[in-house]
């Protein structure tokens, strides 16, 4: 069953400024909670390994992805407002880029989850970093995906359009 909570999720496609919009929430005050993707490899590169290592079985990788997302979840709480770098959702498009649709722990964590609202960031200028493996291409394909993926379970997409940061964060927070 989904209960009701208070948990805002900012998403898009590699180089849409989630992070830098997160960034903005936080010197705002708010409670803000970073990809989880991006603090697993930082964790795993420091411990030597390389972008190649880790995600050298991309399936494998997006389930450790979606198990990380699930846990911190299930600790969240209910009542708290917090804004988050992609939900579980974002999964299922990761997932079906892997060709697999139908996951089962996919499926079980989809069931369960539940979101104010979803913000979409409309992407960016597409730039390359130490921790991205998408192609432009691959980046556009994933930004409808995220949408349908949120959309299919019934939770409300908002597309926040290509302006600055500060009218990023304004828009975002108009439309709570």
């Amino acid at each position: 069953m989904k209960t009701a909570n208070n948990w805002y999720v900012i998403t898009g496609a590699p180089s849409s400024g989630k992070t830098t919009t997160l960034i903005a929430l936080e010197k705002k005050g708010y409670k803000v909670f970073y990809e989880w993707a991006r603090i697993y490899i930082d964790q795993e590169m420091k411990k030597g390994k390389t972008l190649k290592d880790i995600r050298k079985n991309e399936l494998q990788f997006q389930r450790k992805i979606l198990k990380l997302k699930v846990d911190f979840e299930k600790k969240l709480p209910k009542k708290q407002q917090v804004f988050m770098e992609r939900g579980i959702p974002d999964s299922t498009a990761y997932m079906e880029m892997c060709g697999m649709k139908n996951d089962s722990h996919l499926l079980t964590a989809l069931k369960k989850c539940n979101y104010k609202k979803v913000f979409l960031m409309e992407l960016l200028k597409y730039e390359v970093d130490y921790a991205r493996t998408e192609s432009k291409e691959e980046a556009q394909l994933l930004d409808n995906l995220f949408k349908k993926s949120y959309s299919d379970l019934g939770i409300k997409v908002i597309k926040v359009p290509r302006m600055s940061v500060e009218k990023r964060v304004k828009f975002i927070l108009d439309n709570l």
